[in-house]
């Protein structure tokens, strides 16, 4: 496998869109070297569009092209077929296109946190149901319609922090491969019933939101939660002195206020 290669701002500092030139690179040996490089990073060269050329490699399995200027995925992204993980973050995509992800049925890391997108429908994510890790953070007029989390039935990693729902996405309550979920600096009001179900996960994030109770049920995600982050809501339920001691002992209370039946 190729080494992972990260194109200098020497080669592509002026590029900022507009394409490929013979300035940009030095020969046509490093030209070869970049299009069958497998792990491709552009990250924060100011590009505001991809070159084309980036996209011949059907061998490409990683792409960052974060900290850019980039407002559209490009239509040339549906030939990476054998693409893994596709790093977005931090650019200006405002429209979210889904289908042009429709060949890349290996795609498990999707990265679009702090972009400024609108709307995300209900079918956003069909196309790319394998995704393992998904990170929408950031986005806070773009929280998904129901239900676009439920086809995603692999995903372990979800990260969903400032994006001001006041609600948790219900949809969210079938992914039973859930590991991680970062719901933090958000505007949540209530746990919903039915959080137990999501018996994988090992970190919950719900910090900085304005939740004044947490249902008993939760004591049961208790077996494999190792982090339960609860700072910053206006909880009233459980004393300050059984929040500091941690998580075991949070999840412990909450299961002894299970009512028996």
């Amino acid at each position: 496998m190729a080494a992972r290669l990260a194109i200098t701002s020497k080669a592509l500092g002026s590029l900022g869109g507009q394409g490929w030139s013979n300035q940009n690179l030095e020969a046509d040996a490093k030209q070869g070297d970049i299009l069958r490089s497998k792990e491709l990073s552009l990250e924060g060269l100011g590009l505001s569009a991809v070159p084309s050329e980036v996209w011949e490699s059907r061998e490409i399995i990683k792409v960052d092209l974060s900290r850019n200027s980039i407002e559209e995925l490009p239509v040339e992204l549906s030939s990476c077929v054998s693409l893994q993980a596709l790093i977005l973050s931090r650019n200006k995509i405002k429209v979210w296109r889904g289908a042009i992800l429709n060949s890349l049925h290996n795609l498990s890391c999707l990265k679009l946190n702090n972009n400024p997108l609108r709307l995300i429908s209900s079918d956003g994510f069909q196309a790319v149901s394998k995704l393992q890790v998904l990170d929408l953070s950031g986005n806070a007029a773009s929280l998904p319609e129901h239900p676009a989390f439920s086809c995603l039935l692999q995903l372990q990693e979800l990260y969903l922090r400032r994006m001001q729902p006041c609600e948790v996405p219900p949809d969210i309550l079938s992914l039973q491969q859930l590991r991680i979920l970062d719901l933090s600096q958000n505007s949540l009001q209530l746990i919903p019933e039915g959080f137990e179900n999501l018996s994988s996960l090992t970190e919950l994030d719900l910090s900085d939101n304005n939740i004044s109770t947490l249902p008993p049920e939760l004591g049961l995600l208790e077996p494999n939660l190792q982090a339960l982050r609860l700072d910053g809501n206006p909880l009233r339920s459980i004393r300050r002195a059984i929040l500091d001691t941690g998580t075991k002992a949070v999840s412990k209370y909450l299961k002894d206020k299970i009512p028996e039946h």
